[in-house]
């Protein structure tokens, strides 16, 4: 039986993790760190404090996974979690459960990285190629993990690979993020104020995201892979993609805020080892997945609305 446990599983990626494990064949067990969500009753719940290194041995002995899916990680407000010290106590806590991990069998590790891991100069981002060269203690944890956990691997015999996520999108992310803001604001009426839009990103809907990594867990590939579409397209298309869907194009109003310091103009991933090696393609275009994010905060309005009243 293939045991798997996912942490970070309440989260953004993580949660649309599980169904997919689930009908892959995993005994699924989820960890949260406060309330147990009921996001897949095929799924056994824990609750634990990855943080303490008592919580992650008790939890790894009592579950003793033979496939470990880490996506935990510090809690991920935009422009907050850039420079955030709680980046260096996940470093931490990540070296201990993938300790613990292997001590009790483990067999085959995957970990969510960052596109923050590269030197962001170079824009199009390859895994043997693109120098690693981040500038902010998200981007530099996350590399360091990675290095860690590649040597770790070697010297145990443990099968691992890292996934280097690039921008995701759909419900039930961070508001504020742009694709979800965007949403939101053109959904209830209201100006969508974004930057000059020319930056040109790499995005993959959340659900596609999370099929990538669990077929990366099956897979046997090892080291880190990117996880994007290798589809260019400038935020502006996006924006005026979802401003056309939901029927509002004249609520765009692109130049209204400043673009963030030291934003690259381009940054796309490099997709042929996801691609030739995992043997994953995405499911759903850019279009299909703008109009997947849209429903999901239609329904999540309307869910608010009703608990409101």
């Amino acid at each position: 039986m293939k045991k798997v446990l996912v942490t970070g599983a309440g989260g953004f990626v993580g949660r649309h993790s599980l169904n997919t494990l689930v009908e892959r064949g995993f005994e699924v067990h989820a960890v949260a760190s406060k309330t147990l969500p009921t996001l897949s009753s095929d799924c056994t719940w824990h609750l634990g404090n990855l943080l303490d290194h008592t919580s992650i041995k008790e939890l790894v002995c009592q579950v003793k996974p033979t496939h470990l899916l880490h996506f935990a990680w510090c809690y991920t407000v935009p422009g907050q979690y850039w420079k955030s010290q709680d980046n260096f106590l996940w470093v931490q806590a990540s070296l201990e459960l993938l300790r613990q991990f292997r001590e009790q069998g483990g067999e085959r590790v995957v970990m969510g990285g960052t596109c923050a891991e590269y030197d962001w100069k170079y824009g199009y981002c390859s895994e043997f190629v693109t120098p690693r060269n981040p500038d902010t203690p998200y981007g530099i944890c996350k590399k360091a993990l990675q290095e860690i956990v590649n040597s770790y691997s070697e010297t145990t015999s443990l099968s691992s690979a890292w996934g280097r996520i690039f921008f995701p999108y759909g419900a039930y992310e961070y508001p504020n993020r742009l694709v979800s803001s965007v949403i939101l604001s053109l959904l209830k009426g209201e100006p969508a104020r974004c930057s000059h839009g020319n930056q040109i990103r790499d995005f993959l809907y959340v659900q596609d995201v999370a099929d990538a990594f669990v077929a990366l867990l099956e897979s046997e590939v090892t080291g880190a892979v990117n996880i994007g579409s290798g589809q260019a397209i400038a935020i502006k298309d996006v924006v005026y993609k979802i401003a056309d869907l939901i029927g509002k194009p004249d609520l765009v109003q692109l130049g209204a805020v400043p673009s963030a310091a030291k934003e690259p103009p381009l940054l796309v991933a490099d997709v042929r080892r996801l691609s030739n090696e995992v043997g994953w393609q995405p499911k759903l275009s850019l279009d299909m997945g703008l109009r997947q994010a849209i429903i999901g905060w239609e329904t999540q309005i309307i869910q608010d609305c009703k608990l409101s009243n």
